[in-house]
Order: structure tokens, then C-alpha cells, then sequence
């Protein structure tokens, strides 16, 4: 047993040598295990989990070796694990506490220290618990998905005939287990949107009506287009983004929605847009704005230990160019959403004080929706007025 145990850490440290950081660690492992097809299924589920739990505990006891790392990983995110038992005999009997009384014996006997798992708390958003949110890094969230209307019914009985377990949130929110692989199961294709509970509940701060013209405006693969069309089909979209290859997995996503009307166009925001643009004027804008991502990495944990602290400020300065770059497009009276993924105040408030202060941008509401509450990723939505 031992033998095996040591083959799968060597496994990993093998894994975690290759992973550069430039790709999710999702992807880089299924790259990693093509190149490996000699790995039996049990023996990748292993490697991923190892994987992911090393990076749960961020920049936690950086200078201990590789394998206690795993270990102290294992014994925190973990009510089992041969590798915590193996490396740590004298605490596995207490592999089933609670995380609470899990960390302080950590901190009590090993390199292990909570406030170095993400020493950022610092610039926490008003309204982020600071041991909630640092807890909630040693969990994978669920899968949520969200059903299309009229199917709401049809999607929920096939999940129960495939035995697959799920939490019903709201009519058309569903939780699962996170990696639930619902593209293999018969009859559920174009039936449902992957999508987070957080990101779901920013269709409450829409409030379009029939007819208006509404652009999203960092449309990225499309979650929140679609998610303003579902509740108005008869919204006047645009869609844009950098890239044409982005909008055309909005395209795909699109098609797949049975979504036909709608403009896209490539549009980079940091510049001016009214040389494509030209005078038009929108009802209403989303603008989803790239983050530091930080109230996903529950999700993405590699990101943890690979951000840098800098990146902040340059992601503030960039979404308040962005949001400046649009409201000039807006009609008075009517509203811009701004949207992050970012538990970090300089990317949330900070940016509509700035929006008020320099746009002529009233705030209606704003909210932070902490997610890690409910084993979902952690959002801030703003509500504003031209």
C-alpha cells in the first residue's frame, strides 16, 4: 500500500511540474492524461483530487516539501485520504473533525497557518466574511445549471431516472455535485444552461422591457445574454467582445438556445467605440468586466497561489475605462449593470464611486453575492442610473 501511495505522489509531483499556470488546471490534466494513457480511471480521479487540494491551500507552508504539502492539503480538504495518513500518522485520527478544529491542530504541529492560504484579506469587498470566504477555498463548489423554460419538468424527471442526485434552488436553478457529466446523459442536450447560482441571480438587476435595445458588451461566451433573453425574448441584443473566437462560442451557444436575432460585434472598450458605434444608444448595458476572478477560485484554486496582488489595481483601472468607454451610449434614464466575479472592494465599490463621481451614474442598489455561502462562486452586481 505504501508502494502505491508514494507512485501516486510521485504522480503528482510529475503533474504539478509540467502545469505551467498559462491554462486552467481542468484542462491542462486532460491534456496531462492523454499523454498518459497508461492511467486507469481510479488512478486519474486520485491525481486530480491530489491536484486540486495541493492548490486549495495556497501560499500555506510554500517552503515545506512537496508531499507534506499534499498531505496537510489532504488532511483539510479531505475525510479520507491514504497520502494525510501515510505523512501524517500522529493527526489522521482527527482527518474527520470539523475544519475548524482541523486547522488549529495544523497550526499547532505543522508549517500549516490559515492567514498564509490567502493573505489578501486586506482587500476584501464590504459584506465578505473573512473566514467564511478563506473556508470556502477548501471545498469544490456544486454544479449549478439553470433550465430553460420549457423544460423544466422533462429535465427534472430524466435526472431522476439516471439516479443523479440534485437540489432544486428556485424553478429553473438546480444544484448537483460538481462533476456531474450531464453531457453523456440521454435527452438533456439544449435542455439547460451551465450556469452559477450567483451568476443566475444578476437577472434580478435587468429590468428590461419588450422591445428595448440592450447591449452586453464583454459578452464573452454568452451566460449572461442569455440569461436577460430567457426572461425578454423580445429585447434588441448586441453582443461584442475582443475576439471573434470568443463570440463564436456565443454563437454555438446561441444556436444551441434557438436564438436566431441578435447583433455581435468586435469591439475592444479600451478605446473609444463610437467609430463603430456611431451615435447608438441602448435601453440598458451589461457589462460582465474582466476581473481578478478572485470569488471563483473555490473553483479554480491554481489561480491561488499564482495571483499576483498587483493585478488589482490594474484590473480597477481597466473596468472603470471600460464602463466609462460605454455610457456615453446610454440613454438618461436608464441603466448600466456592472457585473465582476471579484471579492476585492478596489474592483466592486471602488468602481461606482468612480462611476458616480465622474459618469453621472446614480447608484439604484448594489450587492455582494457571496456565493461560498451556498457552495457557489462570490459576485458584486451594481445596479446604476444615467
Amino acid at each position: 500500500m505504501e508502494k502505491r501511495i508514494q507512485q501516486q505522489i510521485r504522480t503528482v509531483e510529475r503533474l504539478l511540474q509540467e502545469y505551467s499556470g498559462d491554462e486552467p488546471l481542468a484542462r491542462f490534466l486532460s491534456g496531462f492524461y492523454k499523454r498518459n494513457r497508461q492511467m486507469g480511471s481510479a488512478d486519474r480521479r486520485i491525481a486530480s483530487r491530489l491536484a486540486y487540494n495541493y492548490f486549495r491551500i495556497g501560499l500555506a507552508a510554500a517552503k515545506s516539501p512537496l508531499p507534506d504539502r499534499l498531505a496537510l492539503a489532504e488532511f483539510l480538504c479531505s475525510k479520507d485520504s491514504a497520502v494525510a495518513q501515510l505523512l501524517l500518522p500522529e493527526l489522521y485520527s482527527h482527518i474527520s473533525d470539523e475544519l475548524s478544529q482541523k486547522i488549529a491542530l495544523l497550526e499547532d504541529y505543522t508549517a500549516f497557518r490559515l492567514a498564509d492560504v490567502f493573505p489578501y484579506t486586506s482587500h476584501l469587498s464590504a459584506g465578505v466574511d473573512q473566514l467564511g470566504f478563506t473556508y470556502s477555498l477548501f471545498t469544490q463548489p456544486d454544479l449549478f445549471i439553470r433550465l430553460r423554460h420549457a423544460h423544466e419538468t422533462e429535465v427534472l424527471s430524466i435526472l431522476e431516472k439516471e439516479n443523479i442526485p440534485y437540489q432544486k434552488l428556485s424553478d429553473f436553478t438546480i444544484a448537483l455535485p460538481n462533476g456531474t457529466a450531464l453531457d453523456r446523459i440521454p435527452g438533456l442536450a439544449g435542455k439547460y444552461e451551465v450556469q452559477d447560482k450567483s451568476s443566475q441571480q444578476t437577472a434580478a438587476y435587468f429590468e428590461a422591457s419588450a422591445g428595448e435595445h440592450w447591449w452586453d458588451a464583454c459578452a464573452g461566451s454568452g451566460g449572461k445574454s442569455l440569461l436577460l433573453l430567457d426572461s425578454n425574448p423580445s429585447v434588441n441584443l448586441l453582443v461584442s467582445d475582443t475576439r471573434n473566437s470568443i463570440l463564436r462560442n456565443l454563437d454555438e451557444r446561441f444556436e444551441a438556445a434557438g436564438i436566431k436575432s441578435y447583433r455581435r460585434k468586435i469591439i475592444d472598450l479600451s478605446k473609444d467605440a463610437d467609430t463603430i458605434l456611431g451615435d447608438e444608444q441602448f435601453d440598458g448595458m451589461i457589462l460582465d468586466a474582466p476581473c481578478t476572478g478572485s470569488g471563483t477560485w473555490g473553483r479554480t484554486p491554481e489561480q491561488i497561489s499564482a495571483f499576483d496582488e498587483q493585478s488589482i489595481g490594474r484590473f480597477a483601472t481597466l473596468q472603470k475605462q471600460l464602463a466609462g468607454n460605454m455610457v456615453k451610449h446610454l440613454k438618461p434614464g436608464k441603466p448600466l449593470i456592472y457585473i465582476t466575479c471579484s471579492v476585492f472592494s478596489a474592483e466592486n465599490e471602488h468602481v461606482i464611486e468612480h462611476l458616480q463621481a465622474h459618469h453621472s451614474l446614480r447608484l439604484e442598489r448594489m450587492d455582494m453575492l457571496c456565493g461560498y455561502l451556498h457552495k457557489a462562486d462570490s459576485m458584486f452586481v451594481a445596479r446604476l442610473v444615467k
